[in-house]
């Protein structure tokens, strides 16, 4: 009897897959990893172990693996940018035939098709944004403004003017200034988008030194120096966002995931006051609005694929939305991906839900730009080069903005290292 009841541990313990999975340190991914007692109830056979890494760490560590086919993750998560490249490349696994009822015709077409290639979805979008305008009702009350619904850059100059009181340590609009493709540049690149900017021509020249890129960063370095906080120039998503919650910011333009914490009154203290505004436009048919989805992949170097699809279904499903909401409320559920969500009567009362929902929509990964471009993505150039030199041009950008040179400066550096980082890639 012992020897039988042996050879069924072992054979149970052979049986059993372990799923190894790369995951972003962020607030939603933290809370998946505590929900998860439910997949594994529900798939006894499948054990999980999560390798949490800082954003720009776990880039780094997928992308290595991923290029080597080295198998040492069943799931990752990544990026919009990410997708159609590693797609191309054969780097991922289709998620055509994952179940019916997990039903991908819930996906929201815009978050949908930044992760599909030649018809072929490669990555199923757990969070999904775009970014918006935040700000603070009772400044704007107190300066006799309305803040419109769609506000033009002019708007946004005009509150941020009436709003900052630097001697109560108030400033009238906080952005990113740290350097960074995925920091200062997700932000600027979508602004100029709306200036009439883009990255680069039909013929793949880089378009630093045109009006539009000036005008883009002489607003935006405008704005910062006359009402933006001190040290702007290492703030990022997260110095901006405890600025904002520590009612610093009259306005804060960033992603629209950050509005469930910004009205959260137990990390918040201005959550009762916050207003919401799409991105602001300069009249040109674009708005400076970006798209990003935190997205769940099973990378084709791992011999666990029918195991890491049932996960990734799992977390991507619409039965996880109601687990959360059970768990930590309807404000907390991953936004961003499924209609069935903004057709939800309970989350449509939140505040951002419905500004949310119009900001993915008014994004276009396809066509970002006033003039046509060769290249898709609205706050990236989905290329492979385009994260090492976009870092380059945020470090000139933020080196602008600590006044250590002139935009003119800034802009002419980025013209010439963007120039000579394409030659060298065969553009």
């Amino acid at each position: 009897m012992a020897s039988a009841a042996a050879l069924l541990a072992a054979n149970a313990a052979f049986a059993e897959t372990t799923l190894t999975i790369a995951t972003v340190n962020n607030g939603d991914m933290i809370r998946m990893q505590g929900l998860t007692d439910d997949f594994t109830a529900k798939n006894p056979d499948i054990k999980l172990e999560w390798v949490t890494l800082e954003e720009n760490v776990l880039r780094q560590r997928v992308t290595q693996d991923i290029a080597a086919k080295g198998g040492q993750f069943d799931v990752m998560t990544i990026g919009t940018y990410e997708v159609p490249i590693w797609g191309a490349q054969d780097w991922l696994v289709s998620l055509d035939d994952l179940p019916a009822e997990w039903d991908a015709d819930d996906i929201l077409p815009a978050m949908r098709g930044g992760l599909t290639v030649d018809g072929h979805l490669y990555a199923a979008p757990f969070y999904g944004e775009s970014s918006m305008v935040m700000y603070r009702k009772d400044l704007m009350d107190a300066a006799g403004l309305e803040m419109p619904e769609a506000p033009t850059w002019d708007d946004i100059a005009k509150a941020a003017e009436a709003m900052t009181d630097k001697e109560k340590d108030v400033y009238g609009i906080c952005l990113r200034g740290k350097a960074g493709w995925g920091e200062n540049m997700a932000f600027l690149s979508a602004m100029a988008n709306s200036f009439g900017a883009r990255w680069f021509d039909e013929d793949w020249k880089a378009q630093f030194d045109t009006p539009e890129w000036a005008a883009t960063l002489n607003t935006y370095m405008d704005l910062m120096t006359k009402y933006g906080p001190p040290g702007a120039s290492t703030n990022g998503f997260n110095e901006n966002l405890s600025l904002f919650q520590q009612g610093k910011c009259g306005m804060w333009i960033d992603a629209t995931v950050a509005a469930s914490f910004v009205t959260n009154p137990t990390d918040s203290t201005v959550a009762e006051h916050v207003g919401f505004a799409l991105a602001p436009d300069k009249g040109l048919g674009k708005r400076g609005n970006w798209l990003w989805a935190w997205s769940l992949a099973v990378p084709a170097g791992s011999d666990a694929t029918d195991e890491a699809k049932k996960f990734v279904a799992w977390a991507t499903s619409k039965e996880y939305t109601a687990l959360v909401a059970e768990n930590e409320g309807w404000a907390n559920v991953p936004p961003g991906t499924r209609s069935s969500l903004y057709e939800n009567p309970e989350y449509s009362k939140l505040p951002f839900a419905e500004m949310t929902l119009n900001s993915i929509n008014s994004a276009d990964p396809n066509n970002p730009t006033v003039e046509p471009v060769p290249y898709t993505g609205v706050q990236f150039v989905a290329i492979p080069e385009f994260a090492g030199f976009a870092t380059q041009v945020g470090q000139e950008f933020s080196a602008a903005l600590a006044g250590q040179q002139t935009v003119e400066e800034a802009l002419a550096k980025a013209q010439t290292l963007t120039t000579e980082e394409m030659e060298a890639a065969g553009y």
